[in-house]
């Protein structure tokens, strides 16, 4: 294992690459839970993850020799970009393999960076044989996004910005996809402040690691699945799960819907975004899974902010369908003239707002002579959503809810 003396000199290899990011106090979710939660905003990284402490200090190890050969990394997106990052400072040539299900926001992002982009496999773990064939194929250096002893002292500089800030935190928590970035935070934590606990989050779908923890032996999985690309690992590291086995004090899990959930929560009362990977220490705290004391001061790792376009307009738009902000219906209306302005007329009266309609007369399910009307409208909650349906009903209109 390292210590902390290998963080300390990861600290100083690694400085001129690396953004100063804030470690803040987040009102409304400390409101809501009854924390003191301060996030330390590792989405503002360059390159938009903490990944490129380990990548940069990796590369910045190598010999001459290895460096010259290029380097090679098998990443769903962010170490990626960090070993771009890192290999096009050094002047060195870097492949990247990547699922093929990666986000194109990464997959720009790494050949934004010089990388040369390769995609194969479902899953991380897929992509990850076939970067080690090719590796040694063409004779390159592997740069392993969290097996690696200099990669875990990278990621581990980021307790030693957390506890220089804010040095009397009772906890850290951190996102566990392969745990390179928990193993280095809890050895520097734990090195630091003995009694500071540090809490691992996994996706439901991708829980090799919860699993393992409390089984206390490698589990894999057989496949994972969850919006939260970043920490889709399917199969448990040796050299990670020693660290965590040995430092990690809890593991817990959140699940897709809360993940989205958690986004949509920074988005609106933090003003901050973030990835599904990112997500997961807010969404833990935000459904209570962190089994804290009320009023702990605890440090939340928000990992990463290379989140997908089109998977946030996704996130966005179910979130406002839950919360009560949008009602999706479809209607069916006798197709005659004016129909349609008297389905019009009662919205307005009940001051729905309609962003989108369509018309179809042609649905295999509909009698002659009628046509359905799907409706999105803007409401103001559950109490507004009711009124809508009364209006509706008391019209004699025949809906249903999307």
């Amino acid at each position: 294992m390292i210590n902390i003396k290998d963080i300390q000199d990861a600290r100083s290899r690694i400085d001129v690459a690396l953004a100063k990011t804030p470690f803040a106090f987040g009102p409304f979710i400390s409101e809501q839970t009854g924390l003191n939660i301060f996030f330390k905003k590792e989405n503002l990284q360059n390159t938009g993850s903490f990944k490129l402490r380990g990548a940069f200090n990796k590369i910045a190890s190598l010999s001459a020799a290895d460096r010259a050969k290029g380097v090679i990394a098998a990443s769903a997106g962010n170490h990626a970009q960090g070993v771009a990052y890192s290999a096009r400072y050094f002047g060195v040539k870097s492949y990247i393999v990547m699922p093929e299900a990666t986000p194109l926001l990464k997959v720009n992002g790494v050949k934004s960076l010089g990388g040369a982009t390769i995609l194969r496999g479902e899953n991380y773990d897929e992509a990850y044989d076939h970067a080690l064939s090719y590796a040694k194929e063409r004779d390159l250096t592997f740069i392993h996004p969290f097996a690696d002893d200099a990669v875990i002292a990278g990621q581990g500089t980021i307790a030693l910005e957390m506890l220089e800030e804010i040095g009397d935190l009772d906890a850290i928590v951190a996102p566990i996809g392969g745990g390179g970035l928990i193993s280095g935070v809890a050895l520097a934590a734990k090195t630091i402040k003995p009694s500071v606990k540090i809490i691992g989050v996994n996706a439901v779908g991708a829980n090799a690691m919860k699993n393992s923890f409390y089984a206390k032996k490698p589990l894999n999985s057989k496949s994972v699945r969850t919006i939260a690309d970043g920490i889709a690992v399917r199969d448990v590291s040796l050299t990670t799960f020693a660290y965590i086995s040995s430092l990690v004090d809890d593991i817990v899990e959140v699940d897709d819907e809360e993940i989205a959930n958690a986004i949509l929560f920074l988005i609106e009362k933090q003003k901050i975004v973030v990835e599904g990977a990112g997500a997961v220490g807010a969404a833990a705290a935000l459904h209570d899974r962190l089994n804290l004391q009320k009023g702990a001061k605890v440090g939340v790792i928000l990992s990463g902010g290379n989140i997908d376009v089109t998977m946030l307009s996704v996130i966005i738009e179910k979130g406002l369908v839950k919360s009560h902000r949008k009602m999706l219906l479809t209607v069916t209306l006798i197709d005659k003239p004016g129909s349609l302005r008297k389905l019009s007329s009662a919205l307005s009266e009940a001051n729905a707002n309609i962003v989108h309609i369509d018309y179809d007369r042609t649905a295999r399910s509909l009698d002659y002579g009628d046509a359905y009307v799907s409706v999105a409208l803007e409401t103001k909650g559950a109490e507004h959503q009711e009124q809508i349906r009364a209006k509706l009903c008391a019209e004699k209109f025949s809906f249903k809810e999307v």
